[in-house]
């Protein structure tokens, strides 16, 4: 499934919560919580995407663990942060090796433009280049 395809609104509540494993009730409950927030149809019907489906099960495994609606709340913020400091770090990193790719560059073409070729010079010899400057 693509990513555009997991936030499409397929399911009714009741093949929802049979999907989560969860009865009809529970899924209208945490959607008054704002646990999860199904998408409606003209009719005002609920429609449940994949994705909600997912956000159902994680909320199932939180409670099995002992937390109460409130902590899961907590959880679920925290974890949405979480990725969106992700998604930042990841566009940061890859701006900051596109900045230093350009900088290695920018050197390379400075340390050509300013080269000189080096001339082997034997011992004790002096060898001027340019004009000699006359003394008046």
């Amino acid at each position: 499934m693509r990513q555009d395809d997991n936030d499409r609104p397929l399911f009714m509540i009741s093949v929802a919560a049979e999907l989560a494993g969860m009865h009809p009730q529970t899924l209208r409950l945490y959607e008054r919580r704002g646990l999860v927030l199904p998408q409606r149809t003209a009719g005002k019907t609920r429609r449940y995407s994949q994705h909600d489906v997912e956000r159902l099960h994680r909320i199932q495994e939180l409670t099995d663990l002992g937390l109460n609606l409130a902590g899961v709340e907590r959880v679920l913020a925290m974890e949405e942060q979480l990725e969106t400091m992700r998604r930042q770090m990841q566009l940061l990193q890859q701006r900051l090796d596109e900045a230093s790719e350009a900088m290695r560059r920018e050197i390379e073409r400075v340390e050509r433009a300013h080269r000189m070729d080096l001339v082997p010079v034997g011992r004790g010899q002096v060898v001027h280049i340019g004009r000699r400057r006359r003394h008046a």
